[in-house]
């Protein structure tokens, strides 16, 4: 029987996919992004900060119990559960057995991913999962590192082949738009030009920076780099959607 790391579990989401969703929060990432809201779920490991412990071990059917619990609210919305972190693909053999059992029971499934981890590891959870939510942090491979730590290679290479597989999943990708990072109109547009090449894509969406993780990072110790930056206004968000309805439609 497998089991994974969970960081937390989130009920009765409904920005995480259809419906009332049940949001699964995975510890460990292999990125390091400067604008990163969970810094308590990079480490894989179960860590502790004074009395505070962040993550814990769980099975698959003790994650499974978790889930049926808000089954009928799943029947009622048309929602499901979603695995999001950190980054869900570090334990992909877990997740796939999660998702597995919960649409054996009708259960939608999701998942939130960077898509930073070798492909073989997507593919243990293609066929068990309906929506793929996909982040495309920045376009350009050098920035990309300099603000997450890894370039972005192999995301892109990962999200082109998703949009190939023969496989009825929806994907969604995602722009976390961070002012002075990647709201540019070059990075925009760069960015649209990739989109337009996805033939699977369902939708676009831009999620607006914000600042909800300073407060761990201080109860961390951690130094957070964007303190001073700005969230973006309606009309800055408006700009960037303006200029991506250039290359696709669905945003």
């Amino acid at each position: 029987m497998s089991s994974g790391i969970v960081l937390r579990i989130e009920r009765s989401s409904i920005h995480d996919g259809d419906g009332l969703r049940t949001v699964i929060f995975l510890k460990g990432c292999p990125l390091s992004c400067a604008w990163c809201s969970t810094p308590e779920g990079q480490a894989l490991e179960i860590t502790e900060i004074e009395t505070k412990v962040y993550g814990y071990e769980m099975t698959a059917d003790e994650l499974l119990d978790e889930v049926v619990k808000d089954e009928i609210f799943f029947y009622h919305s048309g929602g499901g559960i979603t695995f999001s972190g950190g980054e869900p693909l570090l334990q992909a053999d877990f997740v796939a057995d999660v998702m597995q059992r919960a649409r054996s029971l009708g259960i939608d499934t999701a998942m939130e991913s960077s898509m930073s981890l070798p492909y073989s590891e997507i593919d243990k959870i293609l066929p068990h999962l309906d929506v793929l939510f996909a982040d495309l942090k920045h376009i350009d491979p050098e920035r990309h590192k300099f603000y997450t730590g890894i370039d972005n290679k192999l995301i892109l290479d990962n999200i082109s082949r998703v949009a190939q597989v023969n496989l009825p999943i929806k994907l969604i990708v995602r722009i976390p738009l961070v002012p002075g990072i990647n709201d540019d109109e070059k990075t925009i547009r760069g960015m649209g030009k990739f989109l337009r090449t996805l033939k699977k894509l369902e939708r676009v969406e831009i999620l607006p920076y914000h600042k909800l993780g300073i407060s761990t990072y201080d109860k961390m110790g951690l130094e957070y780099k964007l303190r001073e930056t700005k969230i973006p206004s309606s009309e800055h968000i408006e700009n960037a959607k303006d200029i991506l309805r250039g290359y696709i439609s669905s945003i």
